[in-house]
């Protein structure tokens, strides 16, 4: 009787609230943020050239008193970290620069500080660097504005026994448990050393709070899942993380118990992949943050992406039993969810992997549907019932012959829908023409989620290199916010 009671409630909540999502609640903060250096909001998709939103790393500490976002230098190396007030997203203080960096792959914000995720060359003569420079993974903390200590999450010395690895780009996240006191990292290596030379995967690392990499053996990965362009990676009390992949053999992945691609994950999606590539379904170049999404005070998790589908489910033989291949069912990508009552367990079924089926879908919980593109798809709980997913539409797409790859076409606006955790939406998504999602979207407190973009004009219809050669640079960072209006059943 109490669990029924408990679920009228939650479902009373979640009903109340229906209305509550509209226009008039997304705040804009514009050109708020000045920044102390150039930056270059644009990065170019692996393969096709399509533009993305360079990430722009984005955090707020647990007292709520500040944020910090962090961004690339338009050189392209070293990566800045402004702390910013949570309200006015106005700068406080001087920016920190951490010398070297070539990515900002993700942030934790403490009360004192902040913990960085990033890339970057070793020293000339290092033993066993990797070669031309190519940047290694790397976790710094700062407090009170200095360098408290730097941890190599690859090259030289780690894990050594199964390869050395760099990361020429991240496409990664940083997140860290309060309850256990532990950073977990999830990023995109290509392994120089050993058996995977010359391949990529994905390495997932944790550190604790002293700077010390950990050997866990349940929760740390060497290598994992192979793909190229994105992964999903979400705090729990203690590792390992919740953690899903998009790997290049088929399928998504949630690989919190195995940290890999094999059957006995969870397999969320059937997707269509080649050689190399999977989709974009965690955001492609400059992705993997804001995915996976953690209900508040509880173990649920929420997880948004774009597909095609699946529909006509064959053997990989390369793969072995229990590997499928499928087709698309669309040109086009839809808007999906997929929930999970904790970090190991999917609710409702899983993707099918039975040679000769003609669905490969069934089990998606579509958002949208029609023949319109939908890409740069993330989400964000607002509490413990409800959760925001937001993308971005191209009417009329051009998909072009890039095999498991994004489209093209005219920029229509950005979406923000409200879903519970149930996966049910509520209401109708609203719509901006002028405000998108480049940076980690953040639950502020008081059931706000706020998240850093850049103010310029969105075109999504050519890849980066037919712009003409130029180079779009910005000295001003604008920020952007959703409130829910709730009554005393809300979360």
């Amino acid at each position: 009787m109490r669990f029924s009671l408990l679920g009228v409630v939650l479902l009373s909540a979640a009903q109340s609230v229906t209305a509550a999502l509209n226009a008039s609640l997304l705040e804009k903060y514009v050109d708020s943020l000045e920044l102390t250096s150039s930056f270059n909001p644009v990065k170019e998709a692996y393969w096709t050239g399509y533009p993305h939103h360079r990430r722009t790393p984005f955090a707020v500490s647990p007292d709520g008193k500040s944020a910090y976002i962090a961004y690339l230098d338009s050189s392209e190396t070293d990566v800045h970290v402004q702390k910013v007030n949570p309200e006015t997203f106005k700068a406080v203080g001087s920016t920190v620069t951490v010398t070297g960096g070539k990515e900002a792959g993700g942030l934790v914000a403490h009360n004192d500080g902040f913990a960085l995720l990033t890339n970057e060359a070793l020293p000339s003569g290092t033993t066993n660097a990797p070669a031309d420079n190519t940047p290694v993974p790397v976790l710094y903390l700062y407090t009170n504005g200095a360098q408290t200590w730097k941890t190599f999450l690859g090259g030289p010395g780690v894990h050594a026994s199964d390869g050395l690895h760099a990361s020429p780009d991240l496409n990664g996240d940083l997140v860290y448990s309060s309850d256990s006191g532990i950073y977990g990292a999830y990023f995109v290596v290509t392994a120089y050393t050993g058996w995977a030379s010359g391949h990529f995967g994905d390495s997932i690392q944790y550190v604790d709070k002293t700077g010390e990499l950990l050997t866990l053996a349940d929760a740390s990965s060497s290598w994992g899942c192979s793909h190229n362009t994105g992964i999903a990676f979400e705090s729990a009390s203690e590792p390992p993380f919740a953690s899903i992949c998009a790997e290049d053999q088929g399928a998504i992945w949630l690989n919190t118990k195995t940290r890999g691609m094999t059957t006995d994950g969870v397999k969320v999606a059937n997707e269509n992949t080649t050689n190399g590539a999977s989709g974009e379904p965690m955001g492609g170049m400059s992705g993997s943050y804001s995915a996976l999404a953690r209900f508040k005070d509880s173990t649920r998790y929420i997880f948004a992406w774009p597909s095609r589908g699946a529909v006509d489910v064959s053997e990989n033989e390369w793969m072995g039993t229990g590997y499928t291949h499928v087709l698309p069912r669309t040109e086009n990508r839809n808007v999906a969810v997929a929930l999970f009552s904790d970090k190991y367990t999917k609710l409702g079924e899983e993707a099918t992997s039975e040679v000769g089926a003609q669905d490969g879908d069934s089990q998606v919980n579509w958002v949208t549907e029609g023949v319109k593109d939908h890409t740069n798809v993330h989400a964000a709980a607002f509490g413990p019932v409800n959760a925001l997913v937001s993308w971005e539409e191209i009417s009329d797409p051009v998909c072009d012959e890039f095999v498991a790859m994004g489209c093209r076409g005219t920029f229509s606006g950005t979406y923000f829908q409200q879903i519970t955790y149930k996966g049910m939406k509520l209401g109708q998504p609203i719509k901006s023409e002028d405000v998108y999602v480049a940076g980690d979207m953040v639950n502020m407190g008081t059931r706000r989620i706020c998240w850093p973009y850049v103010d310029m004009e969105w075109d999504l219809a050519e890849a980066v290199n037919s712009w003409g050669g130029e180079t779009t640079t910005t000295t001003k960072m604008s920020f952007a916010c959703l409130k829910l209006h709730i009554s005393e059943l809300d979360d």
